[in-house]
C-alpha cells in the first residue's frame, strides 16, 4: 500500500446492509419489504416474525452497523484516509435510495460500496447490486445526476475478516469444560440457500456443485481449523453446516442443518461442539435466534455442551481490512499495480462482477458489475 492513503477517484463509502426492525410495530412492515412481490399474507408474516418478538421486535443488525460505522470512521481518521462513510439498507431505514439521494445532492460522484456480506451468492451480492440499480433508476427519474458506483470485492479470505474468527473459536474452545475440550467438534455455520443458487454462485466458470458459495466457505473453514490446530495443539474435527432455511419444503437447500448436525454429532459420541458463524459479519437475528436460541436449546435437550464463537462485528482488524480494500481498489482504479491481500487457496476475488455471476431466476438490472446499465 502507498505511504499516503489516497482514496481517489472515490469520494465516499456507502455501507450497504440488509436492515432490520427496531421495535414491535416495525416487524411486519419490515417483513413486507423483505418479501415484497411474493404475495405472502400478513398473518403469515406475523407468524414468521415471532422470533423478532422474542427480542421486543428489535433486530440487532442496525445497532451493529452503527458500531461498525463508528469504528470505520475512527480507523480512517487515525490513518489519514479522508473518505466520508454513509449508511443505507435494503429493507429498513435508513433506506438505500434515501441515502444515495442525499449523497448525490451532497456532491458525491464516485462511490464505493461495502456490503455486509462477505461471500458470493445471489442474495449476498447480486441482489445488493440489483437494489443499487433500482435506487439509481429512481434518482434518474428524479432528474438527479447519477454517480458512478463500484462495489468492494468479496472479503471472506482477507486476514482482517478471518483472524477475529480464529480468535473467537479459540476462546470458545477454552470456555468449554476441560474434560470435553480436546474432543470438541467445530461446526462452521452459514446461511443455507437453495442448492440451485449455490450451484450458480460466483462467475460462470465457477458454477457447479455448490459453486463459489460453498468453496469460499470451505476455504475459510480450513483456514480457521488449521490456525486453531496451530494455536492449541489439537486437531479438532470440523464440518460446514447450514442454518436459517426458509421457503417451500420441496425446494432443495444446502444441508445439513445445524440442529440436525448437533443430533448426529451427539449420536456419534462427540463430547462438545463449538458453533462458529463464519457466514455472518455480525450477530444478526439469524445468529442470536437460530444459533443462540434454537440450536443452543437443541443442544440442551441432548445434554451436549456447546459454545458459540464470536462474529467479526466491529473488530478493529475488520475496519483495518476495509481501509486496505478501499486503498487497494483506488490504486487499481488509478491504473497502478497493487497486490491484493488474501489468505487461503482461492486468492483475491474479482473487483468487477462478470456477466453471468450469481444470476437471478428472473434477470433484473444490476449496478456495479460488468453488466451494469450504469457505467
Amino acid at each position: 500500500m502507498p505511504d499516503v492513503l489516497d482514496a481517489s477517484p472515490y469520494d465516499a463509502l456507502l455501507l450497504l446492509s440488509f436492515g432490520g426492525p427496531e421495535g414491535p410495530d416495525d416487524v411486519v412492515p419490515f417483513l413486507e419489504n423483505v418479501t415484497r412481490g411474493r404475495g405472502i399474507p400478513k398473518e403469515r408474516l406475523k407468524e414468521v416474525g415471532q422470533h423478532y418478538f422474542l427480542f421486543d421486535g428489535v433486530s440487532p443488525i442496525n445497532d451493529q452497523n452503527r458500531a461498525l460505522l463508528d469504528v470505520l470512521r475512527k480507523d480512517f481518521a487515525d490513518h489519514g484516509l479522508d473518505l466520508p462513510v454513509h449508511w443505507g439498507n435494503r429493507n429498513w431505514a435508513p433506506y438505500l435510495t434515501d441515502t444515495l439521494r442525499e449523497m448525490v445532492q451532497g456532491g458525491r460522484r464516485r462511490i464505493l460500496v461495502l456490503a455486509t456480506s462477505a461471500y458470493a451468492s445471489y442474495s449476498g451480492c447480486r441482489q445488493y447490486r440489483e437494489n443499487l440499480a433500482d435506487a439509481l433508476a429512481t434518482l434518474e427519474q428524479e432528474g438527479l445526476e447519477l454517480p458512478k458506483i463500484d462495489k468492494l470485492r468479496h472479503y471472506f479470505n482477507h486476514p482482517g475478516f478471518v483472524e477475529p474468527m480464529i480468535d473467537g473459536v479459540v476462546r470458545s474452545l477454552a470456555d468449554l469444560p476441560e474434560d470435553v475440550r480436546d474432543g470438541a467438534h467445530i461446526a462452521f455455520c452459514t446461511h443455507s440457500i437453495p442448492t440451485s443458487a449455490a450451484d450458480t454462485s460466483g462467475p460462470a466458470e465457477e458454477h457447479g456443485d455448490g459453486g463459489a458459495y460453498v468453496r469460499q466457505h470451505l476455504d475459510v473453514a480450513r483456514l480457521i481449523a488449521d490456525a486453531v490446530r496451530e494455536r492449541t495443539g489439537v486437531d479438532h474435527p470440523w464440518q460446514l453446516v447450514y442454518q436459517s432455511r426458509s421457503g417451500a419444503p420441496h425446494i432443495p437447500w444446502l444441508e445439513p442443518d445445524i440442529c440436525d448436525h448437533l443430533e448426529e454429532r451427539h449420536a456419534a459420541g462427540v463430547p462438545a461442539v463449538v458453533m462458529a458463524p463464519i457466514g455472518f459479519v455480525s450477530d444478526h437475528m439469524e445468529v442470536i435466534y437460530d444459533l443462540d436460541t434454537e440450536a443452543t436449546a437443541k443442544a440442551g435437550e441432548l445434554g451436549l455442551p456447546v459454545r458459540r464463537s464470536a462474529t467479526v462485528g466491529a473488530d478493529p482488524r475488520f475496519a483495518a481490512a476495509i481501509r486496505e480494500l478501499i486503498v487497494e481498489r483506488a490504486v487499481a482504479e488509478r491504473g497502478q499495480d497493487v497486490a491484493p491481500c488474501a489468505l487461503g487457496a482461492l486468492g483475491a476475488s474479482h473487483d468487477l462482477c462478470p456477466v453471468g455471476c450469481c444470476p437471478a431466476r428472473a434477470p433484473r438490472p444490476a449496478a456495479a458489475g460488468a453488466d451494469s446499465p450504469y457505467a
